[in-house]
């Protein structure tokens, strides 16, 4: 019984979390528009580094207002790595300005199949994420980039590996449970 009451807790927890991101990542589309469809999937992927490493660099140091900050670049990492599973989608003739309501649509596309790939992942592994500390969600986060980083490396090509999306659709869950963890509501 215990399992599904956390399970169901998971649900709300990852919406409200997500809720948080999107309604930031929707603001700024409508102040700055989709500015972001310039950055090739590489810098995304070192905007997303920069970020992780900023958080790892926060909790080694514990800097005073430390939990405003690494919530703040956690948020971060969220949205970048929707915007690169957008921007995997994204063809040659795809405009670079894209309506608010169109980038909405998509944010919650790719947002939903992410969740359920971590409710697949949630129910083999039994929530093990809630026993974790939040700096080794930052560091598989950096882990995952560091993957990423080689897989681009590599022309994109990977031998016995999943393929980027993957990468950015773990991180993103690692930075959800990572903002549940820090207790956002």
């Amino acid at each position: 019984m215990h399992h599904y009451i956390t399970l169901a807790n998971t649900a709300a927890e990852y919406d409200a979390v997500i809720t948080l991101c999107r309604d930031l990542f929707i603001k700024k589309t409508r102040d700055y528009g989709t500015a972001w469809r310039i950055l090739r999937i590489s810098s995304i992927t070192d905007q997303i580094f920069i970020k992780a490493q900023r958080i790892r660099t926060l909790e080694e140091k514990k800097v005073s207002k430390v939990g405003d900050d690494i919530t703040g670049e956690y948020i971060g990492i969220v949205n970048y790595c929707v915007i690169a599973m957008m921007q995997l989608d994204c063809t040659d003739d795809t405009p670079l300005e894209l309506p608010a309501e169109q980038v909405s649509v998509l944010f919650d596309e790719h947002v939903n199949e992410t969740k359920n790939l971590m409710f697949a992942k949630n129910h083999d592994y039994g929530e093990a994420w809630r026993d974790m500390r939040i700096s080794s969600l930052t560091d598989l986060i950096l882990m995952k980039l560091l993957r990423v980083k080689q897989i681009e490396d590599n022309q994109g090509e990977t031998l016995a590996s999943e393929g980027v999306k993957a990468n950015y659709q773990d991180m993103l869950n690692y930075s959800v449970f990572a903002l549940i963890k820090l207790g956002v509501k």
